[in-house]
């Protein structure tokens, strides 16, 4: 009994700590001013299958959606991207390819805050791809389900929101083609460095 009663105690404690850590991250809660229908857009972005190294080039990318705006919001949600366009990307042999988002809307989700730099994720992603002799199909466990995402950082102080190469789920699916330059199972990363207007003042208190 004496070897029972520590156990039972520390068990207690682990389940504390667990419950207590849990609730903590439940109470996060978000400011977003002012809010309301954004745009972003992001000059010489890129795509690229880490596995294989291939990259494609876009001229840009382009963004529409919203945030909710006010206080005591939750991170998950906190906004939706409801357009999204790759203009004119190619490869380095000068190859075009045709990416075109679907799923939509996309979700923008906020996990954090530290010294005016918010870092959350872009979730519920889904990106076709085509191009010469080439289909193929952008997600993240699977071609069919609409879970991607990446994450991104968010300044306050310039407004620029920039995707991460880490942390993200997207990966190539039902390839067709492409001369090896994508395979399905590839993992996928989106590099880019948009500029959100109007500005937006995130934090979390």
């Amino acid at each position: 009994m004496r070897y029972a009663r520590p156990l039972i105690a520390g068990s207690a404690a682990v389940l504390a700590a667990i419950l207590g850590a849990t609730a903590a991250f439940a109470a996060t809660t978000w400011t977003i001013k002012p809010g309301g229908a954004i745009t972003a857009s992001a000059p010489l972005a890129s795509v690229k299958d880490t596995k294989t190294r291939s990259n494609a080039t876009c001229d840009s990318m382009a963004a529409h959606g919203t945030f909710k705006s006010g206080s005591g919001l939750p991170g998950s949600g906190a906004g939706s991207i409801t357009a999204f366009t790759f203009n004119h990307c190619t490869s380095p042999l000068g190859v075009t390819w045709s990416l075109t988002a679907t799923d939509l809307p996309w979700h923008l989700n906020l996990s954090s805050a530290s010294g005016g730099v918010v870092t959350g994720s872009i979730s519920h992603m889904q990106i076709k791809l085509l191009g010469p002799s080439c289909t193929a199909v952008i997600d993240g466990t699977s071609a069919t389900v609409g879970n991607g995402h990446v994450r991104f950082h968010y300044s306050d102080a310039t407004s620029h929101l920039t995707t991460l190469t880490t942390g993200g789920n997207l990966h190539f699916y039902n390839v067709t083609g492409c001369a090896g330059l994508w395979n399905t199972g590839d993992p996928m990363t989106i590099s880019a460095n948009f500029t959100v207007s109007p500005k937006q003042a995130i934090t979390s208190p």
